[in-house]
């Protein structure tokens, strides 16, 4: 087929009140079809002011790659499912502030599914390649294991141990809210190497167990930490603290609600409870109650997942909470649920935290 400037060939419109498709192929003379073909991640029910590609009629044939690489041009991103501006502002390199200041009406209207937003012009070619998934043309050999839950078990630990995210093992198993119940057999969809070699770790460790321990020896060489009613296994942390950040970004928007611990709406202890909910890890109810656990740590050595305490409007005591996000040249950014704002990334670089700030407590220890 002839390559085109793509450019040349389609042009983009915005949907106004009361256009569907058939109005707007009959508007620039094109096949409803054709429309399709040039969105293929379009919405079936569009919005006001949808972003579309209408071929022009008096040029070649555009192709599918031609559309795909048009829509992936550097300076625009398409928003996901469950993307924030958080999410895309880590993959741009590039602050939130930015990213608003570059699309104006996501002070008013928040992101949305399909949306395409503009990425200032001096970071959108940063973006590593490495980000762009690779096409697998292969045959997919994932097989289907069951797993069943024993006490004390978590869906971050078992998540772990098959190497996918606590967000996949929700999506394969919809039926489990919450924590997951002892004894529930869990459906987990894994490559057929990645289930040999689980089955050949677990078997070997077994051999060792037996060989070198009896059951009361192996008891006793558990290191679970105890933690308000939460095992927090002592290991390397770091991709729990990811999902945990990610988890809690997700609901960056959602408004602030006295007592909410939902997505209809979160207080600021409300949303540590959801997020750390997610994970099997359990705070108590009130920013005052979960500022006397985990261990108090110098503001200097705040890390990432850590909680970051407040007494606000001239409290005498916590009444304020958030989770560390970024820690960087004595800056500590934070998640947490404002009472003005609802749902947001803030610095105790601002002037109101810095004066308010009280004390930096870690939970995963």
């Amino acid at each position: 087929m002839t390559e085109v400037n793509v450019a040349d060939t389609l042009k983009e419109v915005r949907r106004a009140l009361g256009d569907n498709l058939s109005v707007i192929a009959k508007k620039y003379g094109v096949k409803v079809k054709d429309i399709s073909n040039a969105n293929p991640n379009a919405p079936k029910v569009l919005k006001l002011n949808s972003t579309l590609l209408i071929p022009n009629k008096n040029k070649a044939v555009v192709t599918n790659n031609q559309v795909e690489k048009y829509n992936s041009a550097p300076g625009l991103h398409e928003v996901s499912a469950k993307e924030t501006l958080w999410g895309i502002s880590k993959k741009y390199n590039v602050s939130v502030e930015d990213l608003k200041k570059a699309n104006p009406l996501l002070e008013t209207e928040g992101l949305k599914i399909g949306q395409q937003i503009n990425i200032p012009s001096d970071v959108s070619n940063t973006v590593a390649i490495a980000d762009k998934p690779a096409e697998n043309n292969s045959i997919s050999t994932d097989v289907e294991l069951y797993r069943e839950v024993l006490p004390k078990e978590t869906k971050y630990g078992i998540s772990k141990e098959y190497g996918i995210t606590v967000a996949e093992l929700e999506k394969q198993n919809p039926s489990v809210k919450g924590k997951v119940p002892v004894g529930y057999l869990l459906k987990i969809r894994v490559s057929k190497e990645k289930a040999d070699a689980i089955q050949a770790a677990k078997a070997a460790n077994e051999i060792k167990e037996i060989s070198t321990s009896s059951p009361e020896q192996i008891a006793e060489n558990k290191t679970d930490i105890k933690t308000d009613s939460t095992y927090v296994r002592p290991n390397n942390h770091s991709d729990l603290i990811n999902q945990l950040i990610e988890n809690a970004t997700q609901n960056i928007g959602v408004r602030y609600r006295s007592g909410g611990t939902t997505k209809a709406g979160f207080d600021c202890s409300g949303l540590m409870i959801c997020t750390f909910n997610s994970f099997d890890i359990k705070l108590p109810r009130s920013s005052i109650e979960q500022s006397r656990v985990g261990v108090k740590v110098n503001a200097e050595e705040a890390q990432k997942g850590d909680l970051i305490f407040f007494k606000t409007n001239g409290r005498r005591q916590i009444n304020h909470v958030g989770m560390v996000v970024e820690v960087a040249d004595g800056e500590i950014k934070f998640v947490h649920s404002s009472t003005h704002g609802g749902v947001m990334i803030s610095s105790t670089k601002e002037a109101y935290y810095e004066r308010n700030f009280s004390q930096v407590n870690r939970i995963l220890q």
